[in-house]
């Protein structure tokens, strides 16, 4: 009866020791993350990781901007040419709005691992940015005229990502985007329709104003006809990307 009882403890004392272990290894593999330096231009984005191993994770993050003015709309102004005023009029009633889809794969380097520590992570980024209201003013036969274009910019670039990821408590960490680069192809198309009929002169002074407008790594074609005008881009879309995320595991 004895050997039976001592039979039961030990067994009882290993079960309760695997389960002990088996706590203490496990970890959260599914992470959503909130990025709160976003909020600061007006963008809302969420992303969510998959942990696939020690190494190795993988995410995808999604990024809108509600139709709002122009972020940081004095330091752009500082770093173009305008002595006529024309962008700063633009930018002024310009409102955009905007999405991005961002997957990437994430490459831990420290020892700990499973979703901690410092990572690589090379990614992919479609973006969209939709813009309203481009007017600008144009004079002819000393008659001011104005016309309104609107159109979008759609960009798929890839990028590489340098970042950190801490556990501040059992179900909360902490993601750094210390810096992730890219670069890709881009086009779009602004048009605008004329309330009135354009002359030859209304035309001409159109086509001048929009082939004076700079925009960089971006080449443009500007046809004008009588109805209205449009504005094809085809160039190179880049960006960096940076921030800090705050996440729930689970």
């Amino acid at each position: 009866m004895k050997k039976y009882a001592l039979l039961t403890v030990l067994i009882m004392a290993v079960s309760l020791n695997l389960n002990a272990q088996l706590q203490k290894e496990y970890i959260p593999k599914n992470i959503f993350k909130v990025n709160l330096t976003a909020l600061v231009l007006n963008n809302y984005m969420g992303q969510y990781e998959r942990v696939l191993g020690k190494r190795v994770s993988v995410a995808i993050s999604y990024r809108t901007m509600p139709e709002s003015s122009v972020p940081f709309k004095s330091f752009i102004l500082n770093q173009i040419d305008d002595p006529e005023g024309d962008a700063e009029e633009i930018l002024n009633n310009l409102k955009l709005s905007n999405y991005a889809i961002t997957p990437e794969i994430r490459f831990y380097m420290g020892k700990k691992g499973y979703g901690r520590g410092f990572y690589i992570a090379p990614f992919y980024r479609h973006s969209y940015i939709k813009g309203k209201n481009m007017t600008f003013d144009y004079d002819v036969d000393n008659q001011t005229h104005t016309l309104t274009m609107s159109g979008d910019i759609k960009g798929d670039t890839f990028g590489l990502m340098f970042g950190a990821q801490w556990s501040l408590a059992k179900n909360i960490c902490l993601d750094w985007w210390i810096l992730g680069p890219h670069v890709g192809p881009g086009k779009g198309t602004f048009k605008g329709v004329s309330t009135e009929t354009l002359t030859t002169a209304m035309q001409d002074e159109i086509r001048r104003s929009l082939e004076d407008i700079d925009i960089p790594l971006y080449d443009k074609s500007v046809t004008v006809n009588s109805s209205g005008a449009t504005m094809v881009l085809e160039g190179l879309t880049a960006g960096v990307r940076a921030g800090i995320s705050l996440g729930i595991k689970f």
